[in-house]
């Protein structure tokens, strides 16, 4: 969304999306394009098995079907289980504050089936205490979910409840307690209880003993070959043998970890969530990481960074499209891509501390930065309120940015600087950090690399074609929301290109996009965009809308488009380079997509934008890209035109564009 009133508007749409009306709502307007339709339960049983799958956005679509059929017939049982299913794909996204509301609504209806209903979300609302670092709250929920339980479920909820014990300090309990569970149990649950025993006895100051419980799964090899118990079986190996003290075994253990996983086929595992596991692939790269640092090898702990972000798009893009962009390079590749004058920053947050890296050609400056994640993540994020709200405290907030992550690096003779961001630095504008004395915009070229890997691999394939142009500008949507910038800027814009293809109101259009995208050098999209919280790939474009057609382009679509020929794709759009944030690796959603299906370079928003500032932006971009400017000279000075124009000198209006990708990229033809 554009306009002074975006950020209020946004906020409130985000409020609102996920209330218990819009899902039924949204539920109705999906059955009622159904071509075959189910009854409610046939949709729950579909909401069920795409949960397993991990594809949650269609399994939270399924389910918004059932519920509102359980509401048009007034089916409590139907709503329970409609809320229930709604309650466990929101919790396997990591969304637990929408994952305890429907939770809670199932508990609030008397239901015949309690076993089918109450039992499944007492369990994930015991899920989501463990995860807050409530373990004596989970234990009471666990229990409460234990005594409905069927006998088939009751297995995951001991084991759930013996790894809360241990994260309450019980570790004799929790020994004791997986002690009781049953064999047909342990063999139901296989690996995920051999893991847990193992996590209890280190827990307990047993680690021979748990040593041993991790070999018994790395003994067998189709657990090791197969799926991720081997990978986490090292990891706990690992964590034994630190321990002991064994420091240089304990990385040994990770970096075979490591190695392994990166050879393992990418899938859901809703096992991890069914025991109370929660696994995260990226702890053990951290870990390794760590070690790696206080081992002084900081060119050790960048190859393990990229191997992290590489092992997450895995397991991101898992079965959603074929993606072979590369997920790997060296440091001595990504050296000799480099021109003299250019550099790349990189970063990896982990719990504890910060790690940074400027990289030269031939040369590399590794530093250890202390802040905590948590508190690292509340910076970015009152540096991102201050700048939306348009308010004073963000020079200052920016300032302490500035000394925090760029300060401890020397910058003189750089005039290019590329940024791998990580973790909440993903949000950050770094154009807009402040030295004291001016914008960082105002000193070097800035841009946005996803990864190491995949920016070096952009800037190696650089070549020059003819920037013919297609448009898209105020598409009619359903929002009712006219973007009459959006439509001034395309035509502007079009009038440096001697071939343009502008498509504005209802003219702009789904269809039109997927059809004519891969005939185009340059491909500019002026309309409003929604970032899916559940699904990065299901993020989406509102295209023009019709009775027939609602016109979302998801960036699950682009994905599928052959883009091998588009130089530029710019999303003048409302937060269009924002996505879910995968631990250890960018954020997913338009930016993987649009680079997977080939396009070169990217220009995206951070934060909903100011629709003149915006036209201003961009028309100026385009008129310096058409007299032969790299995309990021060009964007530099556009950013630095709009912040020297009375009334837009705050970084809302200059600062919310990030160009993703080769900033050396050049276009000719306009």
């Amino acid at each position: 969304m554009r306009g002074d009133d975006a950020a209020e508007l946004a906020l409130q749409r985000q409020l609102d999306a996920e209330s218990l009306l819009k899902v039924s709502d949204e539920g109705r307007a999906l059955y009622e394009r159904d071509t075959i339709k189910l009854d409610g339960y046939g949709y729950c049983g579909q909401s069920f098995a795409l949960a397993e799958r991990g594809e949650l956005r269609q399994s939270i679509r399924a389910a918004s079907k059932a519920l509102h059929l359980g509401q048009d017939q007034l089916d409590d049982e139907l709503k329970g289980l409609a809320q229930r299913d709604l309650a466990i794909a929101y919790s396997y996204a990591g969304l637990s504050d929408a994952a305890e509301r429907y939770a809670q609504a199932a508990l609030a209806l008397k239901v015949r089936d309690e076993a089918q209903i109450h039992a499944p979300v007492l369990k994930v609302l015991g899920d989501l205490a463990l995860r807050r670092g409530q373990p004596d709250q989970a234990l009471t929920l666990y229990r409460r979910s234990l005594d409905l339980a069927t006998p088939r479920y009751r297995g995951f909820v001991a084991i759930s409840m013996a790894n809360a014990q241990v994260a309450a300090g019980q570790a004799q309990a929790a020994m004791a307690a997986l002690g009781q569970v049953n064999a047909a149990a342990r063999a139901q649950a296989g690996a995920y209880y051999l893991r847990s025993l193992g996590k209890a006895q280190l827990a307990a100051g047993q680690p021979d003993a748990a040593i041993a419980s991790f070999e018994q799964v790395l003994s067998d090899p189709k657990q090791v070959e197969a799926d991720y118990h081997g990978v986490w079986a090292l990891n706990g190996l690992a964590n034994a043998r630190l321990a002991k003290g064994d420091r240089a075994g304990a990385l040994s253990a990770w970096l075979l970890a490591v190695q392994q996983s990166d050879k393992l086929r990418a899938r859901f595992r809703s096992e991890e969530f069914k025991s109370g596991l929660f696994g995260d692939l990226q702890t053990i790269f951290d870990s390794a990481l760590a070690l790696s640092i206080e081992q002084g090898d900081y060119a050790a702990a960048w190859q393990l960074s990229e191997a992290a972000r590489a092992r997450q798009l895995l397991d991101t893009v898992r079965q959603r499209a074929s993606d072979k962009l590369p997920r790997a390079t060296t440091l001595a590749a990504l050296q000799a891509g480099l021109a003299p004058d250019e550099a790349v920053l990189q970063y990896h947050v982990l719990d504890k501390r910060l790690l940074a890296w400027l990289i030269r050609p031939g040369r590399l400056d590794g530093r250890l930065i202390e802040v905590p994640a948590a508190d690292l993540r509340g910076s970015v994020d009152r540096f991102r309120a201050s700048i939306i709200g348009r308010r004073a405290a963000a020079l200052g907030q920016s300032q302490a940015l500035y000394t925090q992550l760029v300060a401890p690096f020397d910058l003189t003779g750089v005039a290019r600087l590329n940024v791998v961001a990580h973790g909440p630095l993903h949000y950050l504008p770094f154009q807009a950090l402040h030295d004291g004395k001016v914008w960082l915009i105002e000193k070097v070229g800035v841009a946005s690399w996803p990864s190491a890997a995949l920016g070096s691999y952009l800037a190696s394939r650089r070549d020059i074609r003819a920037g013919t142009l297609l448009a898209f500008g105020n598409p009619s949507t359903d929002l009712n929301v006219p973007l009459p910038g959006a439509e001034r800027e395309v035509q502007q814009i079009s009038a440096l290109f001697s071939g343009a293809n502008v498509f504005t109101r209802g003219d702009a259009t789904r269809g039109r996009f997927t059809h004519s995208a891969r005939s185009a050098g340059v491909l500019h999209v002026a309309a409003h965009a929604e970032v899916d919280a559940v699904d990065a790939m299901s993020s989406r474009i509102l295209m023009a809308s019709s009775l027939t057609d609602p016109g979302l382009l998801e960036a699950r679509d682009v994905f599928a488009l052959d883009l091998s020929g588009v130089r530029l794709v710019t999303l003048s759009a409302c937060e269009s380079a924002l996505g879910q944030v995968a631990r250890g690796d960018e954020i997913l959603g338009f930016t993987r997509s649009f680079f997977a299906a080939g396009a070169h370079t990217l220009i995206a928003s951070l934060w909903p934008v100011a629709d003149d500032a915006t036209q201003q932006l961009m028309v100026h971009l385009y008129r310096d890209l058409a007299g032969g400017a790299d995309a990021m000279s060009a964007m530099r000075v556009a950013q630095i035109d709009v912040m020297r124009t009375r009334g837009q000198s705050h970084p809302f209006y200059w600062a919310p564009f990030n160009l993703i990708g080769d900033g050396a990229l050049r276009l000719v033809g306009p």
